[in-house]
């Protein structure tokens, strides 16, 4: 039985308490908030320990696992003192507010000898999951753009970033995941048209090294969650729906089968639609799941601490870029993961 305790409790950390109470093979023997009156109320309808102070949990629990879900300034506390008591850590993403704190809490992972997970939860979406596996498979050959569409209303939860730090790190994540090559450049442009303390708009282009280029609209101005990725190669387009779980695929009719599937197209003409069985799953589920299993040595990491700063790196990039007015090339970005080294750190 794998002991867990849970720091923070607003509405991702909620659902972290709804999902590990379900969960098999695990044992949520405490809760803390900075709030106590917060954590006393949990305790009482969930027969947990409440703390109001996580070091007062951490210093009389004998925890496994914790899992991080306070706001995003407070990650490396929160992080380096559980690392500290030797527990494994789920950090919910981004990883830290900066790269040299990221950095540090990866580095203090790696001197702990501990798993340090991060909460990109759209690579465990049932969906993106069966599209990274047939985008792997070469179903589409080549990969010519990977375009991500987030957009939706204000979410009341947040008040310590903006849009790009809070929503465009998850594609960003599935991006680098799927391109799986270095970021040649980058441009954005964001706007505060509502909220006045970050934006909360963001267009913004991406170049990989590989060719593929990414495309990213996100914002907190539209009165509908709208949650796709699209990835266009040479053989057709995938269309993938993070809400509904669903993905499909629009097949280029030139490309012929066997032999000649492995020449590239003269023409593109609109071919068959298949639309994939996928067995729906929550994603939290399946993220708690793959952290516990590297917790007990059974898995690797599926999004472990450097995943977790290379989204973070390429979201400040962009908020550079926007702010700038200018691209940022490959020496920029660079430079900008060379300044983001905690000492001792030869990540």
């Amino acid at each position: 039985m794998t002991r867990i305790g849970l720091i923070g409790l607003g509405a991702m950390g909620r659902n972290h308490l709804r999902v590990l109470e379900d969960l098999d093979g695990v044992e949520l023997a405490a809760v803390c908030d900075l709030d106590a009156s917060t954590a006393n109320e949990v305790a009482r309808r969930h027969s947990v320990h409440a703390y109001g102070s996580w070091d007062e949990m951490l210093d009389r629990e004998k925890l496994d696992a914790v899992v991080v879900a306070v706001p995003t300034g407070l990650h490396l506390e929160a992080g380096l003192a559980v690392l500290r008591r030797g527990a494994h850590v789920l950090i919910e993403k981004p990883i830290a507010a900066g790269l040299e704190e990221g950095r540090r809490l990866v580095a203090e992972a790696r001197r702990a000898g501990r798993v340090l997970a991060v909460g990109h939860i759209e690579r465990f979406n049932p969906a993106v999951r069966e599209l990274q596996r047939r985008v792997r498979a070469g179903d589409i050959g080549r990969l010519f753009q990977l375009q991500a569409r987030r957009l939706g209303p204000f979410p009341a939860r947040i008040r310590d970033v903006g849009v790009v730090i809070d929503l465009a790190t998850h594609d960003l994540d599935v991006m680098d995941h799927l391109a799986g090559s270095e970021v040649q450049r980058v441009f954005a442009e964001t706007e505060q048209r509502i909220h006045t303390d970050h934006e909360d708009i963001l267009n913004a282009l991406l170049k990989f090294e590989s060719g593929v280029l990414g495309v990213l609209q996100v914002n907190w101005l539209t009165p509908t969650k709208i949650r796709e990725l699209t990835v266009l190669g040479e053989r057709g387009l995938f269309v993938c729906n993070y809400l509904t779980q669903e993905l499909r695929l629009y097949k280029n009719a030139e490309v012929l089968a066997g032999a000649e599937a492995r020449r590239r197209p003269r023409a593109v003409t609109e071919g068959e639609s298949v639309e994939f069985s996928i067995a729906q799953t929550e994603p939290l589920k399946l993220e708690l799941q793959s952290f516990l299993q590297a917790v007990r040595g059974e898995a690797p990491v599926e999004v472990d601490g450097e995943a977790g700063l290379r989204a973070l790196h390429l979201a400040l990039a962009l908020v550079t870029s926007a702010s700038e007015s200018r691209m940022l090339v490959r020496d920029d970005l660079r430079r900008m993961w060379r300044a983001g080294r905690a000492d001792g750190d030869d990540l």
